[in-house]
């Protein structure tokens, strides 16, 4: 149902979530950017609507608020083993289409691979998701051609126009809340992009003989491997583990798990010695193909969902979508040498 409120009225509501969730949306970090007197925009603990920055693109996703950057598992000694404990309240996260249809990709992997993840799991059920609505293209967007720019899987949706706070709510645990403090309001449609400036095709009938491409020997130089695409991507899921142990008793600490890169030294070394991609360029086209290959050919649909962040952050101006434009011609190279 539609509703039209007040910012004063949804600033109301946000404090009687926030009795039962810590309330997350992007907003901006003063002088937190990577260069003097810059801000930075990322998603933080918020109270108020007015803290929600709507009209940019926030430079790191959601994602750290459903995968901590490093999350405690349990604490050991020599005899007791103890669970790290829950979160004490669930969370409500303001995000917009291609990071929810990112949500989609991260339950995947998680939840539906084989296993389910415990860690992920207990954190999942207590999150509710409201939906921002964009009302113009961002720099290196391609949500519209990876079919994640609409979505109507929230809980629900908010927009703020000449100062009044609209929602379309699909959560029945909050009807009685909004209708307190707002009127009814003919349906709220999400606002939604339908082009984007850049546009990227994915070939169909990719194989792995594209692995064979020269294309990906430019990365080799290009890249430094510093893993800040993975980072920011909202789908990338890759972790380590780390056993801490306390300085003042080596035989107690705690298990960590942290966030990793497939794009950064040390990621594929396994025991012996042995590196399964020591080129920058072989791990961009693990990276590359992971993303719109072998994730569908699992799932049915692609993992990368076009919010371009991996390009904004690029210090080497390194492009995704360009590397998916690419691959035609990959195709095409390989084929005329004989598939090598």
């Amino acid at each position: 149902m539609g509703y039209c409120l007040e910012q004063t009225g949804f600033n109301q509501i946000l404090q009687e979530w926030s009795k039962d969730y810590f309330i997350y949306a992007p907003k901006r970090f003063k002088d937190g950017g990577g260069f003097s007197d810059t801000d930075r925009i990322r998603y933080g603990e918020i109270h108020t609507v007015e803290e929600i920055v709507f009209d940019l693109k926030s430079e790191f996703s959601f994602k750290e608020v459903l995968l901590p950057l490093s999350q405690t598992l349990f604490f050991f000694t020599e005899e007791v083993v103890k669970e790290a404990d829950p979160p004490k309240k669930g969370a409500v996260i303001f995000l917009r289409s291609c990071d929810l249809h990112a949500v989609k990709r991260l339950d995947a992997i998680y939840l539906e691979n084989g296993c389910e993840d415990y860690y992920y799991q207990r954190l999942r059920d207590k999150v509710k998701f409201v939906l921002l609505g964009c009302q113009y293209s961002f720099e290196n967007c391609f949500c519209v051609d990876m079919g994640t720019n609409r979505t109507d899987a929230y809980d629900a949706y908010l927009e703020i126009i000449n100062g009044k706070v609209y929602v379309d709510n699909h959560n029945e645990a909050w009807e009685a809340l909004l209708a307190a403090r707002s009127a009814a309001t003919p349906a709220v449609v999400p606002a939604c992009v339908t082009r984007n400036e850049t546009c990227v095709h994915i070939p169909a009938g990719i194989t792995l003989e594209v692995m064979g491409a020269t294309m990906w020997d430019e990365y080799d130089s290009r890249c430094i491997n510093c893993g800040r695409c993975n980072f920011v991507c909202p789908t990338c899921t890759c972790f380590s583990m780390q056993d801490i142990f306390y300085t003042d008793n080596g035989k107690a600490g705690e298990r960590r798990r942290v966030w990793a890169s497939c794009m950064v030294d040390g990621f594929t070394e396994v025991a012996g010695g042995g590196c399964y991609r020591q080129k920058n360029g072989q791990r961009m086209r693990f990276k590359v193909l992971h993303k719109v290959y072998d994730y569908k050919k699992r799932n049915g649909y692609h993992m990368c969902v076009g919010c371009g962040r991996c390009d904004d952050i690029c210090p080497e101006y390194i492009s995704f979508s360009h590397s998916i434009n690419k691959l035609a011609d990959a195709i095409e190279e390989v084929a005329a040498n004989g598939g090598k």
